[in-house]
């Protein structure tokens, strides 16, 4: 199997909330992350290139990357977007519908903590210009702790949203913290989204599970080589993979920890899948 990097960014900001500061490259690092990526060798493909592989459409090419942003900070459209452009590269954005703004409104609720997001201009905007909106969620909750109702109305309600304000269908879904299991996979399957991304930290591949792609994601702290390594197909394992016993495991404790009102806030980094 010919390894797919399928990169994971949060905010690209030099300036972000102490809480996403950890998911966040400033602009200086990403630009020069993309050039890296480029000049690797890797052609970046809409990570609708990459789906339709693993559901048996067009093989990739033989070298390709898919550029990914989760929950829809405000940087996207002030920072990231114009990069993008100016490299001629295309992206896919999962964002939290809860948390965007309507225009000179104030969110519908998601639990992320204050930052600042996208409103729903811009969305529409971004998916103007081609950039592929894809769903996260109504309020980014761990799917697989929350209840089968609640699951239902996180995964149909932010589609039905996002199809009702862009005007047309969207199939993309990327899991809130990369939690899934065969449960919550299954709602989403059935909800009409045709591919869902998790984390793994592994490369991904025209044989992955759609319903769980595997992505890298990048941190403040990835190491320069790390990166490197990523983009000449170096390192982590590629998918699809199989649940592990850890994450399973960890899996359960959150959902105990949920079930006596006492939620963990956020994963281990290994534990992420």
């Amino acid at each position: 199997m010919i390894p797919v990097p399928v990169f994971l960014y949060h905010s690209v900001s030099d300036d972000p909330p102490s809480w996403i500061a950890p998911y966040t490259v400033t602009p200086r690092v990403f630009r020069e992350q993309l050039e890296r990526i480029m000049d690797s060798g890797l052609s970046v493909v809409p990570l609708r290139r990459l789906v339709a592989a693993i559901h048996g459409g067009p093989p990739l090419p033989a070298r390709v990357a898919v550029l990914t942003f989760d929950d829809g900070f405000a940087d996207f459209y002030w920072t990231v977007a114009p990069i993008l452009s100016d490299l001629g590269l295309s992206a896919t954005l999962y964002v939290t519908v809860g948390a965007l703004h309507p225009p000179g409104g104030t969110s519908t609720g998601s639990v992320l903590p204050p930052a600042q997001m996208l409103n729903w201009r811009q969305v529409n905007t971004l998916d103007a210009l081609g950039v592929e909106i894809g769903g996260h969620s109504q309020t980014h909750a761990q799917l697989d702790t929350v209840s089968a109702q609640k699951c239902a109305d996180e995964v149909v309600g932010s589609k039905r949203l996002l199809e009702d304000v862009l005007g047309h269908e969207v199939t993309a879904f990327a899991y809130p913290h990369g939690y899934s299991s065969p449960a919550v996979r299954r709602r989403v399957r059935q909800a009409g989204w045709t591919s869902a991304t998790a984390v793994e930290n592994k490369f991904s591949s025209a044989a992955d599970d759609p319903m769980r792609i595997c992505r890298l994601m990048v941190r403040n702290d990835t190491p320069q080589h790390v990166f490197q390594d990523w983009t000449m197909g170096r390192g982590p394992v590629t998918g699809p993979v199989p649940e592990s016993i850890y994450t399973r495991g960890w899996r359960a404790y959150r959902r105990l920890r949920a079930a006596v009102g006492s939620p963990v806030g956020g994963p281990p980094q290994e534990a992420r899948s």
